[in-house]
């Protein structure tokens, strides 16, 4: 009996899981093409329509993440997010298990930037949104860093993921440069954000479809501060500060021996 109930509750996952991410995508054409073009219609300020479109983008994850806990698809907890929602002028940086870790993060924050890879800019359903939001592309290295600090400038935080996509579970962990380059070099602190999924679910390696045995929870779990002066003050040039750098972020998201690039 409890097998088949076992089975049953996998089966309706699927389902739960699959409607969803038809929420999202519908969701996601409803900002780009009705709620976002309001904001833009009746504000023409280009720092308030972003700070509009991601508050707007919190409360939309914010359900989502609240749709998919009432309909069984997943469970998730947060540890310490009132740290999080304090936090100013600072990069956030976090490992990525799953599809749906920005959008965990992204929920509990009314202002948050994030550097986006290029794949994003042509998805029909998030290339409006992530436009509209004042995201930054990570594709325009020559002015990335203008960027970055112009964000800060206004107290914004930045949402990084170092690892580029999502962990694959079959090979080494390697960490890019890009949030310790960034970090040194406009000389911002950094939040570390781990987040864990048990069982595995949503992964690089498996589709939306092949839900685990178990329902899966997902951790979200905020972490202490890294100041960067030290890395600046103890060596010689800001290339050295950054990679030293990541090498205390690989120890501080992932706490065991990784690979860096």
């Amino acid at each position: 009996m409890d097998a088949l109930f076992t089975k049953l509750n996998q089966y309706w996952r699927v389902i739960a899981t699959g409607f969803c991410f038809s929420v999202f995508g519908i969701g996601g054409l409803w900002l780009s093409f009705v709620f976002i073009p309001l904001i833009h219609l009746f504000n023409r300020d280009k720092t308030e329509q972003e700070l509009q479109v991601q508050q707007l983008i919190q409360q939309s994850f914010h359900l989502f993440c609240r749709l998919m806990r009432y309909t069984g698809a997943i469970d998730y907890r947060i540890e310490g997010e009132d740290l999080l929602t304090q936090d100013r002028n600072c990069l956030i940086v976090a490992n990525h298990p799953s599809l749906i870790d920005y959008v965990l993060i992204a929920s509990l924050l009314k202002q948050c930037d994030c550097l986006v890879k290029s794949a994003i800019w042509s998805n029909m359903f998030m290339k409006h949104v992530v436009k509209g939001a004042g995201y930054i592309p990570n594709e325009a290295p020559e002015d990335l860093l203008e960027q970055c600090e112009h964000k800060f400038n206004q107290g914004n935080v930045l949402l990084v993921f170092p690892e580029g996509t999502r962990t694959n579970v079959n090979s080494d962990i390697k960490l890019q440069r890009g949030a310790a380059q960034i970090a040194v070099r406009t000389e911002r602190d950094l939040r570390i954000i781990h987040i864990s999924v048990t069982p595995s679910f949503l992964t690089k390696e498996t589709k939306w479809y092949q839900v685990p045995k178990t329902k899966p929870l997902f951790l979200v779990e905020v972490k202490d501060k890294v100041e960067v002066a030290p890395f600046i003050e103890q060596t010689s040039n800001a290339t050295l500060a950054a990679r030293k750098l990541n090498e205390h972020l690989t120890s501080a998201i992932f706490p065991k021996n990784i690979q860096i690039k």
